[in-house]
């Protein structure tokens, strides 16, 4: 048989071989680093038996797939470990995610923090077994017999669920056997390095009708060096924790009368508006007009873009005159409504319309999360009409504006081109133009990208941004979704060179995405420490005494005329106290007076940046300023105070 490596070279064996046993002839060492592979495109564990021509992909940690085994095998390591010491705990899912594992479980009495230790220590026993994990499958009707033997309801309920006849897959490590379709690792022995981090309340099937059980979340790795380093990464964000910074900086407020509507402050108010002011500025630039939309728009609307159909569970809704509205969810068809309130020519496209419009969405509880997860919000939305020739210009063209973007607020990112799914709709023809005027950009740009087969929305493909922050984390943000099917939806047309009538093509994109889970990201970016051109005060200025408040405000009313958002602590405590609080506070620039400023008429400097600055004289400092609130320059700390 021949198999083709991801490289494109083939090798050729006489027999059908095991993964593993291919991984060995290839190299002893990705033998020992290797989790799992895909065979022909699909997932399969190393120990999967090739006896045809196929292609073959060896996967390790490094991979999203080869970690998702190794997750998914320490989730059953932690089951195993829970019914050794508990053993009569039912067990329900346990799934890999994004950054870890977790394990629902029922327990008469629930588990707490303290049990956590005790189950760490139980699975690192069973690591040090090396146990062999085994992969066997059984009939529906014996698997539910099995099940209901070791009084396992959950497992029992799942199986249940399948169709008659379905071939059900068990993996076994030593006295363990979990319901799984895998894959997994071969054996125990790898899981190196594992926490068991948080417990939380689940509902069994996330339906609040059901059961209360108990979650207990994981992370694991192969060496503790990585562990280590995701931990410390852990800690790190929860002092950036943006829902505390917030409210500590004054920025916003969350309140049980509104659960997921934020509430923005005065200084909160500052920094979103001078993000939307640099956006208007950047926007201007590149040949953008602004619109506004109506927040509340007619069923009719929603059900011409699909929205009613696809989307009424996440809609609110409301009755006028009699007729049925919603409280929009996404701008899109307002912005299609403009276009098509007056006729359209070639000429006229490409047509760049933004709008920075308010939506609403109606959000599980369970899933809101400060500003990063609620139910009004700003999106920094645009819409570009366009001929087909247009694309990829217009493609790059927005992909250098996302550029700009995260490269001023000092962000690294990486790209995904996401292709048709199964459930589309359009024709071939349609998808492989659009699809290709995507990758044509992004290869024209010189942009790396992966490609997500199958992963476009429904209507065409699209470019995700991938920003990654100062502490390693990344976060979806930007993204270019390309739409054939809403013009043909609303009907839309232009008047081409020809004389005859057309329908244009629609790029939906955001940069910022939304606005407030932007300014979330960037709180916990700069851990509440923004750039001077962004912080909300840019200057605070510290008399000594009172003897020099007058000279304070003269310094104050210099700086406020100049442009500069500056306040005055006015208050009769020490000079230390003023200086740590505006510490405290992530003031960019501290401006000290007293008797010798007064006297030689210069202000004593104080950045976050550098510490003591010395003295400048005012209007030098006022220009200094001025300067990197222009150039929206980041400082780099210089000196730890």
């Amino acid at each position: 048989m021949k198999i083709t490596l991801k490289d494109g070279s083939v090798k050729e064996y006489e027999n059908g071989m095991a993964v593993i046993d291919i991984a060995r002839d290839l190299s002893e060492g990705l033998a020992r680093v290797a989790t799992v592979a895909k065979v022909n495109g699909e997932l399969a564990d190393l120990r999967t038996v090739v006896d045809q021509d196929s292609e073959l992909e060896i996967l390790t940690f490094d991979s999203e797939e080869g970690k998702g085994a190794f997750f998914h095998t320490t989730s059953h390591i932690m089951a195993q470990a829970v019914k050794r010491l508990y053993p009569e705990t039912k067990l329900a899912i346990g799934p890999s995610i994004e950054h870890g594992f977790y394990y629902d479980l029922d327990r008469e009495t629930p588990f707490t923090t303290e049990d956590l230790d005790k189950i760490e220590a139980e699975m690192k026993k069973i690591v040090k077994e090396n146990l062999q994990i085994e992969r066997f499958t059984m009939p529906r009707d014996e698997a539910i017999a099995y099940f209901k033997e070791k009084d396992e309801p959950y497992k029992v309920e799942l199986i249940e669920d399948l169709p008659e006849g379905e071939e059900i897959s068990f993996y076994r490590q030593g006295e363990f056997t979990d319901l799984c379709a895998g894959p997994h690792l071969m054996t125990t022995k790898p899981v190196k390095a594992f926490k068991l981090t948080s417990l939380a309340g689940a509902y069994w099937r996330g339906n609040e009708k059901n059961k209360m059980l108990t979650r207990i979340y994981g992370v694991s790795y192969p060496k503790k060096a990585e562990l280590d380093e995701y931990l410390h990464m852990m800690e790190e964000a929860k002092k950036r924790d943006h829902r505390k910074l917030g409210k500590e900086l004054g920025i916003f407020m969350m309140y049980d009368e509104g659960p997921g509507f934020p509430f923005f402050l005065p200084k909160g108010m500052v920094l979103k508006n001078t993000l939307l002011d640099y956006w208007r500025e950047l926007h201007k630039r590149s040949g953008y007009v602004e619109v506004s939309t109506p927040i509340i728009l007619n069923r009719k609307l929603w059900e011409t873009s699909g929205h009613w159909d696809h989307y009424k569970e996440n809609m609110y809704t409301t009755i006028i005159d009699d007729e049925d509205y919603a409280v929009k969810p996404m701008n899109c068809p307002g912005g299609i409504l403009i276009y098509k309130a007056e006729p359209r020519s070639y000429k006229d496209l490409p047509l760049r319309v933004g709008e920075l419009g308010l939506v609403h969405r109606h959000e599980k509880s369970g899933q809101l999360h400060g500003l990063m997860r609620v139910r009004c919000f700003t999106q920094d939305d645009a819409h570009i009409f366009m001929t087909p020739d247009q694309i990829r210009d217009e493609v790059k063209g927005v992909a250098a504006l996302i550029d700009e973007v995260y490269s001023l607020f000092g962000f690294k990112y990486h790209v995904e081109l996401s292709t048709r799914p199964e459930d589309s709709m359009g024709s071939d023809e349609d998808w492989e133009i659009a699809t290709e005027g995507l990758r044509g950009a992004l290869d024209d740009l010189g942009l790396d990208y992966v490609v997500n087969e199958g992963d476009g929305a429904f209507y065409g493909p699209k470019i995700d941004f991938h920003l990654q922050d100062s502490i390693g984390r990344t976060w979806q943000c930007g993204t270019i979704q390309l739409d054939m099917q809403l013009p043909q939806r609303f009907e839309l047309e232009y008047t081409g060179a020809d004389g005859e009538k057309h329908q244009p093509i629609m790029i939906h994109r955001v940069a910022f995405g939304s606005i407030e889970r932007f300014i979330g990201i960037l709180i916990e970016h700069f851990a509440g420490a923004f750039p001077t051109w962004l912080a909300p005060v840019q200057v605070k200025v510290l008399p000594i005494s009172d003897k020099f408040m007058e000279y304070g405000q003269k310094v104050y009313d210099a700086l406020n005329q100049a442009g500069i958002r500056v306040e005055i602590d006015a208050r009769a405590e020490k000079i230390g106290y003023k200086i740590r609080e505006a510490q405290m506070n992530k003031i960019p620039y501290m401006l000290v007076v007293g008797a010798k400023e007064e006297e030689a008429q210069v202000v004593s400097v104080r950045s976050r940046f550098a510490g003591d600055e010395g003295q400048k004289g005012l209007d030098e400092f006022i220009q200094m300023v001025q300067e990197e609130i222009a150039s929206k320059t980041i400082r780099e700390v210089t000196k730890n105070e």
